[in-house]
């Protein structure tokens, strides 16, 4: 019996892994792992706007509205409860996805504006806060491309015969990606260069989700 049950064992792991099951398992984690990674460089993002905000509102007293859109913008993040199960609701991924992208839009729009103000450039702390905020744009831009890869792979796989076949009996369904409007724009950091005194300000780009 025991070299029956043993013969059993190792039958159904080979059909497993013919029909992708061992496929699903792996690409699946991966998918958690790069999201959890979206997560914390957004959360990185979020943690140092107020930071910013408290620096530079004295200087740019006159650009209330941008900084209130970029506050306001971040509080409309923070009520969206960002956990790992996101991933598998694409109406709450999409609501997730527009309200990042606000705040993205807005926090570019920002920085922008804070060119026309060189002299924020003596105040002390705020070219370590712009190399943070550029570095952790740029680490959102990377995150954000491995979770799209890693969700094209696990859909490719659950949508492919026969491994679609084991997703559907063990419960694999597709999942959502980020969708951009304008790749080449979400790819590219905010400019935070200061404009040297005296110098044209430049014109405030439009707002891109």
């Amino acid at each position: 019996m025991r070299p029956l049950k043993l013969g059993l064992v190792a039958l159904v792991a080979v059909l497993l892994s013919g029909c992708g099951y061992n496929t699903l398992q792996s690409q699946d984690e991966q998918v958690k792992a790069s999201w959890a990674e979206v997560l914390n460089q957004y959360q990185r993002r979020a943690d140092l706007i107020p930071n910013l905000v408290n620096t530079v509102k004295g200087a740019v007293a006159a650009e209330q509205g941008i900084l209130e859109a970029v506050v306001n913008a971040r509080a409309k993040v923070g009520t969206i409860q960002a956990t790992p199960e996101l991933i598998n609701d694409p109406q709450a991924f999409q609501a997730f996805q527009a309200a990042q992208g606000e705040l993205g839009s807005a926090l570019s729009r920002l920085m922008v504006v804070v060119e026309r103000y060189p002299e924020l450039k003596s105040i002390q702390g705020f070219t370590d806060l712009q190399a943070q905020i550029e570095g952790t744009e740029n680490r959102i831009t990377v995150a954000r491309n491995r979770y799209i890869e890693s969700v094209q792979g696990f859909n490719v796989t659950v949508r492919s015969f026969p491994s679609n076949l084991t997703a559907k009996v063990f419960g694999f369904s597709t999942k959502p990606s980020f969708t951009v409007q304008n790749e080449a724009a979400i790819a590219t950091p905010p400019t935070v260069d200061f404009a040297a005194p005296g110098a044209p300000a430049p014109a405030t780009p439009p707002a891109t989700n």
